[in-house]
């Protein structure tokens, strides 16, 4: 696995939890609004993208297989905490790879939940078992689910550039089953390509419109655009002061909604994170339960100021 420290560019950064390196009192979010639950399936995937920020690979196994068991024992926790949750979502790796994902998912939907399902859409969502799972509880649990699908970009060329040969063509097959069945779709694709967002919107919205996938381009929660998340970026470490300098409110933050619960090799007990986007970081493992969760967290890495509070990103839906 490669070094996930702190990189060189932001040298003498992110060093302190709670004081910037110039001295200044470093910024936290509370968890004010709980909306989303995240369960991190595994970090098995049947394809290795070059740019993947969990290093999700077909030999990664560093988080394992999250059981329908432990799910369940969490969806109780957010009974018993009264979390305001009306989302429970997934990512990976690849969700399908996991054998127990429908039956996650159902556990979901039985208890009033929305659900979200990050995938690629290839071979393991594609599979007859998987397919009839997924047939069974739409019907059962119409307009409930949305398959975010991972769609870099809405050329083949710069698709497959990231996720290799003949991905784009895979995924765009998976998309048109999502379609044929009825499922709700969004896409998440990336904004690195030297072209503005609007060049982008326009790019997907095109794709959509040649298939016939009734998905909104223009729509931020439905083609959710990701700014790449390059560590080795110089950026700036904020502070309390930053809320009013920026006019933007520690409430908008995700870690101010969402909660990720992830299983680690070798770990007796699934562990509850502050954030989606930082697995491996040990500061940002909050405990076991949920209630150990509700702590509030110290914006101490590079991705905080540049994914969420600067950019305004947002794995949520």
């Amino acid at each position: 696995m490669k070094d996930l420290s702190v990189p060189k560019a932001n040298i003498g950064k992110f060093k302190d939890s709670y004081v910037t390196a110039d001295g200044a009192m470093r910024a936290s979010v509370a968890l004010s609004h709980p909306e989303t639950l995240w369960f991190n399936t595994g970090t098995l995937c049947n394809i290795e993208c070059e740019n993947c920020y969990i290093l999700s690979s077909p030999t990664n196994d560093a988080l394992v297989y999250i059981t329908a068991a432990e799910v369940c024992a969490y969806l109780d926790q957010i009974e018993a905490r009264q979390w305001p949750i009306h989302e429970i979502a997934f990512t990976g790796g690849e969700p399908f790879m996991n054998p127990e994902m429908i039956t996650m998912t159902e556990a979901a939907l039985a208890r009033g939940f929305d659900v979200l399902i990050l995938t690629n859409a290839m071979r393991p969502m594609m599979r007859t078992s998987m397919r009839a799972g997924l047939k069974r509880l739409e019907t059962a649990y119409p307009g409930k689910m949305t398959l975010r699908v991972s769609l870099d970009h809405y050329t083949p060329a710069q698709h497959d550039r990231e996720r290799g040969a003949d991905s784009f063509d895979k995924t765009l097959e998976g998309m048109r089953w999502l379609r044929d069945t009825g499922l709700r779709m969004a896409v998440a694709g990336r904004t690195f390509w030297n072209e503005t967002e609007a060049e982008a919107r326009l790019g997907f919205a095109g794709l959509f419109q040649d298939n016939g996938f009734a998905i909104d381009a223009q729509d931020p929660g439905e083609t959710v655009l990701f700014p790449e998340m390059d560590e080795t970026v110089e950026v700036p470490e904020i502070t309390t002061e930053c809320w009013g300098i920026l006019d933007k409110s520690p409430k908008d933050v995700m870690c101010a909604s969402s909660r990720m619960v992830v299983k680690r090799k070798g770990a007796a007990t699934p562990a509850v994170l502050a954030c989606t986007l930082l697995p491996y970081a040990p500061e940002f493992e909050l405990g076991k339960t949920l209630a150990e969760a509700e702590a509030s967290v110290q914006l101490n890495h590079p991705h905080c100021a540049k994914f969420c509070v600067l950019g305004g990103a947002s794995c949520s839906s």
